[in-house]
């Protein structure tokens, strides 16, 4: 079995920038309404991701949304910032609800379409 993630977005080819940068992937097909993303190579296997073109923009907080765990030596700082740098927004303050229970906090994040995101610090990432 296999499982690709879709996200529906107004401008999918304005969005590879910052998708490419958030999940480690590289595009991989350009269609007139779609964008397809891979993992890049020598990275661990993962889903394709796609972003779709949809006439509608977003509306209400998504249903359903990515947590990305970047690598301790990469930082969830360091991926925020360049996140922001593509046009993401911050939303509220690092969460750290988790991080006395399981080591874990997270800072959730919209791309530039409003579209919700965390960026998760695993055990050993540094507190915020």
């Amino acid at each position: 079995m296999r499982v690709s993630v879709v996200l529906d977005c107004l401008d999918p080819k304005a969005l590879v920038p910052f998708w490419s940068a958030a999940l480690g992937y590289e595009p991989a097909t350009s269609l007139e309404d779609y964008e397809v993303l891979v993992p890049r190579e020598g990275e661990p296997p993962g889903p394709v991701f796609i972003l779709q073109r949809v006439p509608e923009p977003k509306a209400g907080k998504n249903r359903s949304h990515l947590d990305i765990h970047p690598p301790l030596e990469r930082g969830v700082p360091d991926l925020v910032a360049e996140l922001e740098s593509l046009g993401g927004r911050l939303l509220g303050d690092p969460v750290v609800d988790l991080v006395d229970e399981i080591g874990v906090w997270w800072q959730v994040m919209a791309d530039p379409e409003g579209n919700e995101l965390d960026v998760v610090a695993d055990p050993g990432h540094p507190l915020p």
